[in-house]
């Protein structure tokens, strides 16, 4: 504020006007409205600098205190109003107080009272209350209030006609062009549009200084993106120009926000048009450098506007590409907002409904329930701050309402269905035609009606969802861009309806709609695969009911099409079409049969390639592998593709840890290749998944099949050191293939089902779940007869060809799939006399994939002068009976090593979950002796017990250990993972593998305290090679040596629970 005779006022004024006010007389009216007009100005200058709320609030104290000093008639009054609500409206941008912008609004109203037409500040005043009415307008949606800013604005603009105060007019054009697109974007009527825009055409060749210009140019171009193009009244040259603007006020202001941030909206809508990948990586990036920039620092309320944009891009990117990390990213960034925008402010409701979509995309990619849940019940606080009559109040119910159906898809609950309907219903209500958002209030209505048909079997609701549905298409006319959705909408309503009715006229003009939304989705549309799919399942359907091979042809034809797909993102419904494809050829024994299991196979590859080796998204790969890969190796089988066999079980078995793998080794090769490839990881690791950079990568000598799944000339690998035995259990066929080092498979069919697998395996658990408790020993005869089974059905025809192929006592390595992964095969045997177990034959190992036991091979120590051997025992856990042979069982270990080796024991109050982590740390060699707690509901907490909690399969996997060799588990249940997916091996065992153990003892069931000394001395007798060194390649023999001169020392179900994993 300038005060003449070059004197300023600055917010280090502020004791000396607050001292010059409490100096004044209570008599000195006049004096004190000045001292007090200064103080409060000051006041708000330190708050703008510093932001403490405590100067807001006594600012504007002061300037009631000033307001009070005019009498009703003076003429000063108007502008202490004006003052007064200014203040005020900085305090309600900040709190979002409602009560602040509604004072606002009658302080404003009062000025205007006393400027009256002619008045010189009449335009002023108008402005700043049209200010206020905007403000209570985004946050209440009452439309009269936009209608009286339109009035406002309007009037303000006459009383600035051309020529008068040029920058003054561009001010009010700017406001009425803005309130017209926002009246557009709430009612849809194409006047306001047109208006809005050529009052932006003028604006933007009015100004010639940089900063106006910059501004005017801007709001041009969000007029012609947010209002033609995403109103499907424009075409791609209405977004090229609003991009060509904002390319030219970026180039006035690079580094203002605002620029960075619009041109980054456009670019992502340019994606969205065009799929140009680059474009949305340069948003996410501007928006970023907009924060570093130019944003405040945490806790600024002003933060918000910064976090917002670089969310918002971030899911943008998400929606293009399908990679979660995006996605979690935005997620993480608008819980950062709620934080910055309490209960009160006015913002909330919108960001509590941005955090709800982009969980509700999570659970759509991953179909974790409790985000569907929070989603829920972050919709239902933005409905409470959406009440009746508020613009966003339609939006609101729609959004609950996909929630609430997405839950019911998950839990079957019929309440949740129903009231997903209703709030459909309450939706469509407030979108009366020739709203511009009731195509889609008809389709989500459509959709939930559709949803309760198919559960409950009412006509009327598949008859009004059909209706509902041409009422969408008809106002997605061609060329709109939501003309793709609402005929495959349409299209799923009339089959749904056929499906119960069978009306051929409701197949055919299904068939003819999904014609046409094929049409609308080139290769590289994100839509293609599921347009393709559903067309094939239409087809499918007329041909069951009337039999025209034409049909059939026609729906292969267009699954042929799939592997030619092109969008990067792969999301699980075009997964679930690949799987339908595949389910059909099997069917009708098509011959493209392999094809679709190979499209699948490098459908999900691409599909978990966007999650990180997280715990949180194993229920994603479970979902999404199911049997897939037994059905392939069975298919494949079948057509006598043995190597291609291999090949495909080999991709979508035990996906968690060959995903992580594939990232972890790759890269550290990558790093290891020079100054090229070390720079291409760094970039690969910076922007993950951009596919430039992979094609980049595969370029370099020896990357060629970087990331991509392994042949079978190099899953042959596995072995060099005897063979490996795939066990395979299909709902097709169950089979056994013999992997050899030199020569092509052998397969072995089995005369066994995958239901009698499962039955065996089930009949194992119940017989072992009392194993090792001496008041519970198991009836002998039951075990024997199960194993003999094992024999019988499974492992005696394998050893029948192993005899020709190599000789007695050598290595063996179990591969199994499915419920075979539950059973001990390597203790297979008759039982009789006169007879030989398979142990009596060969040594057996297991191993969860080929490919991790040639990564256990070729981690070889790089120093292998020092081995370091550390036991780890922990006989009283925070939680569990105590066990009292562990000290013995240590210091029989600490006998065995510390003449070879250097021997570290940690035991008792040292053995905590960070102790143990530590010390893995630093030693190669491990004994670990405790309780073994499995979770086979959640089997990443399983765990080992420790003194202070549970040491977690979660902490294992998220530490980096040096160059491990062997860990010996001596603990309960280690080989026990998740129960319905036994085939992803989530068990400690395989957590310590991943971890990079090369060789690993564990136990499928409890063992026996009074048995394990025996094994363990024996073991360690025979780990040690004949110069004197640790060994771990020679654990599987010292195991089968150990069981075998302890057998008579033991029960049966004692000698066979130790297994070995790796080398």
């Amino acid at each position: 504020m300038y005060l003449g005779h070059g004197f300023r006022l600055s917010a280090d004024d502020v004791e000396r006007w607050r001292a010059a006010l409490e100096n004044c007389p209570p008599s000195h009216s006049r004096r004190r409205r000045k001292y007090a007009t200064y103080l409060a100005y000051t006041l708000l200058q330190r708050f703008q600098q510093w932001g403490a709320p405590s100067d807001l609030d006594d600012a504007i104290e002061h300037r009631r205190a000033v307001l009070a000093l005019y009498p009703p008639s003076h003429s000063g009054r108007a502008s202490s109003f004006t003052s007064l609500s200014r203040s005020l409206a900085v305090r309600f941008e900040q709190r979002g107080a409602l009560s602040d912008l509604d004072e606002v609004i009658g302080l404003a109203r009062a000025a205007l009272v006393l400027r009256p037409p002619g008045h010189s500040l009449r335009s002023k005043s108008l402005s700043i209350l049209a200010s206020g009415l905007t403000a209570r307008f985004e946050q209440r949606g009452n439309l009269s209030d936009l209608d009286d800013v339109i009035e406002l604005q309007r009037s303000a603009l006459v009383l600035c006609p051309p020529g008068f105060r040029s920058t003054l007019r561009s001010f009010h054009i700017r406001n009425l062009a803005t309130s017209l697109l926002h009246r557009f974007l709430q009612q849809g009527v194409t006047s306001d549009l047109d208006e809005a825009i050529e009052l932006f055409r003028v604006l933007s060749s009015t100004y010639h200084s940089p900063t106006p210009r910059f501004m005017s140019l801007n709001k041009f171009a969000s007029s012609l993106m947010h209002g033609r193009f995403w109103q499907r009244r424009g075409s791609l040259p209405d977004l090229e120009e609003a991009n060509e603007l904002q390319q030219v006020a970026l180039a006035l202001h690079p580094h203002w926000p605002s620029s960075l941030a619009n041109l980054a909206l456009n670019l992502g809508v340019t994606v969205l048009q065009e799929e140009m990948l680059y474009d949305i990586d340069e948003a996410v990036e501007m928006h970023r450098a907009a924060l570093v920039r130019r944003a405040p620092g945490p806790g600024h309320f002003d933060r918000s506007w910064y976090l917002r944009d670089l969310a918002n891009s971030f899911a943008n990117r998400f929606q293009q590409r399908g990679v979660l990390s995006d996605l979690d990213e935005a997620i993480e960034l608008r819980r950062a907002l709620l934080v910055l925008c309490p209960p009160g402010h006015y913002d909330r409701s919108r960001d509590l409904q941005s955090l709800a979509v982009s969980l509700s995309d999570r659970y759509r990619q991953q179909g974790t329930l409790s985000d569907v849940d929070e989603a829920i019940e972050l919709h239902r606080a933005a409905l409470v701050l959406c009440p009746p009559g508020h613009i966003d109040r339609s939006k609101s119910l729609r959004n609950l309402a996909v929630n609430f159906a997405y839950r019911f898809e998950q839990q079957g609950i019929l309440s949740d269905l129903d009231e997903a309907t209703e709030l459909s219903r309450a939706a469509l209500l407030l979108c009366p035609p020739g709203h511009f958002d009731r195509a889609w209030s008809l389709v989500s209505l459509a959709i939930s009606l559709g949803d309760r048909f198919q559960h409950q079997g009412i006509l009327s609701d598949a008859d009004e969802a059909i209706e509902l549905s041409r009422a969408a298409l008809v106002l997605c006319p061609p060329g709109h861009s939501g003309r793709s959705r609402t005929l495959q909408n349409l299209a799923l309503r009339l089959i749904s309806r056929f499906q119960q009715q069978r009306i051929m006229s409701d197949i055919d003009e299904a068939i003819e709609l999904s014609r046409a939304a094929l049409v609308l989705c080139p290769p590289d549309h994100f839509d293609r695969s599921k347009s393709l799919g559903s067309l094939a399942s239409s087809l499918q359907h007329r041909f069951y009911q009337q039999g025209a091979s034409s049909d059939i042809d026609e729906a292969f034809e267009l699954y042929l099409q799939l592997p030619k797909v092109s969008h990067s993102a792969v999301s699980r419904g075009d997964l679930l079409t690949t799987k339908s494809w595949a389910a059909s050829a099997e069917h009708f024994k098509h011959h493209s049969v392999i094809v679709a299991y190979q499209t699948a196979l490098k459908f999900l590859d691409r599909h978990v390639a966007v999650l990180s080796s997280s715990s949180q998204h194993f229920d994603i790969v479970k979902g999404a592998t199911s049997s897939l890969a037994m059905d392939a190796f069975s298919c494949c089988i079948r057509h006598g593709a043995l190597m291609t066999a291999v090949e495909l079980v080999e991709q979508a078995r035990a996906v968690f840890w060959s995903q992580s793998a594939r990232f972890h080794t790759p890269l550290d090769e990558l790093f290891a290749a020079g100054d090229t490839g070390a720079t291409l990881a760094t970039e690969f690791k910076q922007v993950s998944f951009r596919l430039h950079i992979i094609s980049r990568i595969r370029m370099l000598p020896d990357f060629t099949r970087f990331l991509l799944p392994p042949l079978f000339s190099d899953l042959q690998k596995a072995a060099e050191d005897g063979p490996v035995i795939i066990v395979n259990a299909s709902q097709y066929t169950c089979d056994t293939l013999i992997i050899l080092d030199a020569q092509d498979p052998v397969h072995i069919p089995l005369d066994i089902t995958r239901a009698e697998v499962f039955e065996l395996s089930s009949e194992f658990r119940s017989l072992t779940e009392r194993a090792g408790s001496s008041d519970h020993q198991l009836e002998l005869s039951n075990l024997v007869n199960a194993l003999r089974k094992l024999w019988d059905g499974i492992v005696g025809p394998v050893v029948e060809a192993l005899r020709k192929l190599i000789p007695r006592g050598s290595r063996i390595w179990w591969c199994p799939t499915a419920e075979f992964a539950l059973l001990p095969l390597h203790a297979a045997g008759p039982y009789a006399k006169n007879s030989r177990n398979l142990s009596q034959f060969y040594i057996s190992s297991y191993t969860p994939t080929l490919a991790a036991l040639i990564r256990a091979r070729r981690q070889v120590s790089r120093d292998a002068s020092n081995q370091h051997f550390v036991a780890i025992g922990q006989a009283n856990p925070a939680q569990g009976e105590g066990l009292r042979t562990v000290a013995d069982e240590l210091s029989i270990v600490a006998q065995h090593v510390v003449p070879v080796a250097s021997f570290t024991s940690l035991t008792d109050s040292e053995a905590t979950v960070q102790g143990a982590l530590d010390v893995l740390g630093q030693n190669q060699w491990l004994h670990l002796a405790c309780h073994g707690v499995p979770n086979r509901k959640q089997p990443f907490e399983s765990s080992f017990a420790m003194k202070d909690g549970p040491l977690t399969i979660t902490n294992i996997i998220r530490s980096r250990w040096q160059n491990p060799e062997f860990a010996f588990l001596s603990a309960c249940h280690t080989t026990v993972g998740d129960e319905s997916s036994p085939d992803e091996a989530i068990h400690l065992a395989a957590a310590m593998q991943f971890s990079g153990f090369r060789s690993v003892i564990g136990t499928m069931w409890s063992v026996d305290d009074d048995v394990v000394a025996h094994i363990v001395s024996a073991f360690y007798d025979n780990l040690v090679d004949g110069s004197g060194r640790l060994d771990c390649t020679r654990a599987a023999e010292a195991l089968h040596k150990a069981v075998k001169s302890s057998r008579k020392r033991m029960s049966l179900e004692q000698q066979i629970v130790f297994i070995h994993i790796g080398v």
